[in-house]
């Protein structure tokens, strides 16, 4: 990993970046979870294998997770172009098909890197989860 990951009960890393929301591109911030608990988790690439099954697993508790007030937030070194195109492919052809959670574009790799989860050499994001707090303090880091 190229950075240290961030320590529990400290401030967040900030972030923002255009993320496809609802089969368009939206720019979000962590700003906008402000209030909130935020569930950040990073994964590999868009179109492979195992990525999707964790992605829609969690899109498809998206309600649970807002009726206890938090959002969730997936994150890879795709590009916003990328991850619509996943998106708009069907389930059965590889795809993910609907989302009801952002998937955020971090192209320049700054967030990956902030989270110290970024694999330099490949220039991917290593798996990782981030709980983040109402107050936008690191909770639980699974790396």
């Amino acid at each position: 990993m190229s950075n240290q990951v961030p320590a529990l009960t400290k401030p967040a890393p900030a972030f923002s970046g255009t993320a496809v929301v609802g089969g368009q591109f939206k720019d979000i911030s962590l700003e906008d979870y402000k209030g909130k608990y935020l569930v950040l988790f990073f994964y590999p690439l868009d179109f492979t294998f195992v990525c999707p099954t964790e992605i829609i697993a969690f899109s498809e508790r998206a309600e649970e997770f807002h009726k206890i007030g938090c959002e969730v937030v997936a994150c890879s070194t795709d590009s916003h172009f990328s991850h619509l195109a996943w998106v708009n492919t069907p389930r059965k052809e590889g795809g993910l098909g609907q989302m009801n959670i952002p998937l955020l574009a971090d192209k320049s790799m700054e967030i990956s890197k902030a989270y110290g989860v970024l694999k330099d050499d490949a220039g991917l994001s290593f798996r990782g989860l981030f709980i983040i707090d109402d107050k936008q303090n690191l909770r639980q880091v699974c790396t």
